[in-house]
């Protein structure tokens, strides 16, 4: 198949999701973002697109009825260990949203990622819940705990990721394996860290000879424009980076050998699986936000091959035709 399969995502942030599912051949029928700086970067980088900034809950799934796909990475924080993890108890919970749209609009496939917390056995009981109510419409679905260091990002970033089919064709379905050996700080970042001339750089990507802890983007109401929680940036100084700021730019030819430098707004953007087409919306700290809170384009393409090898050309005919009747 050629042809692009179409997409209803929600929570579709500064669209790291949406680039790893383009790659992957599909393409936007809607994208619903409801921060204003991450909406202006979907516009940005895809103005063909229809993005609707605002809630999911003012979307009605049946005007998608037939979709390939309903993707999203709905909100992390009511499953954080950063977090109270108060689950469904917590008004950021929009699971229950992205089922109402699976139920009115019907899609061939689902693909929800969150964090690692919601695969914690307190979560289990919810876990259920959702699979049961997936299977009530028809679908079969399985949750997986994914690296994203196995698919060519410097960061480990546990990603848990729920994917969702027809009964009839999950079983088609195989969650992608690891590409290979994990990427390095110091290979992904040298070509920016040598950028203006410091001759340091070399030396610096020797020590940084590993993988980065999880960038963490932090919220509005809570952390800055820095690599995280203590732990965090005490990791990062293992791989000879600052973590407790942004810079505005990379070393310079005057800097120092020795230096230890922080990571600007581009390059945290590579270590999260950007590649340099993809560019950001706001000032310096909302789109550090929005790079450190998105979903890695690699890992997004590689379960989005994986979804549209399950759904095959007969499956994806089929319903093209099922809308054209609808």
């Amino acid at each position: 198949m050629t042809e692009k399969l179409t997409t209803l995502e929600i929570c579709a942030g500064a669209g790291g999701q949406s680039y790893g599912l383009e790659q992957a051949g599909f393409g936007h029928e809607l994208a619903v973002e409801i921060d204003r700086d991450a909406a202006a970067t979907l516009r940005l980088n895809r103005p063909d697109w229809t993005v609707h900034e605002g809630d999911v809950r003012e979307i009605n799934g049946r005007n998608y009825r037939g979709v390939d796909l309903l993707a999203g990475g709905v909100p992390c924080p009511p499953f954080s260990v950063a977090g109270k993890q108060l689950g469904a108890e917590d008004e950021r919970d929009l699971f229950p949203e992205a089922l109402r749209l699976v139920r009115e609009a019907r899609p061939a496939a689902v693909m929800l990622e969150n964090v690692k917390g919601l695969a914690s056995a307190r979560f289990a009981p919810y876990r259920e819940s959702i699979l049961a109510e997936l299977s009530k419409l028809g679908y079969q679905a399985d949750w997986q705990l994914l690296l994203a260091s196995e698919f060519g990002v410097p960061q480990l970033r546990p990603r848990f990721i729920l994917v969702a089919l027809r009964k009839s064709t999950f079983k088609k379905f195989e969650w992608p394996g690891a590409v290979g050996s994990p990427t390095t700080v110091g290979e992904t970042l040298l070509p920016l860290m040598a950028a203006n001339g410091w001759a340091g750089a070399q030396a610096w990507a020797k020590r940084a000879h590993g993988i980065a802890p999880t960038v963490v983007g932090g919220s509005k109401k809570h952390g800055g424009a820095d690599l995280g929680p203590t732990r965090a940036k005490a990791a990062w100084l293992q791989l000879g980076v600052d973590g407790k700021g942004i810079a505005d730019e990379a070393p310079s030819v005057e800097t120092p050998l020795r230096f230890t430098p922080r990571l600007t707004n581009e390059m945290v953007a590579r270590v999260q699986g950007f590649d340099a087409s993809w560019k950001f919306s706001g000032r310096k700290t909302a789109t550090y936000r929005q790079i450190g809170n998105a979903f890695p384009p690699p890992v997004a393409a590689s379960i989005g091959k994986s979804i549209r090898r399950a759904l095959g050309a007969g499956e994806v005919e089929a319903r093209r035709h099922l809308r054209v009747v609808a």
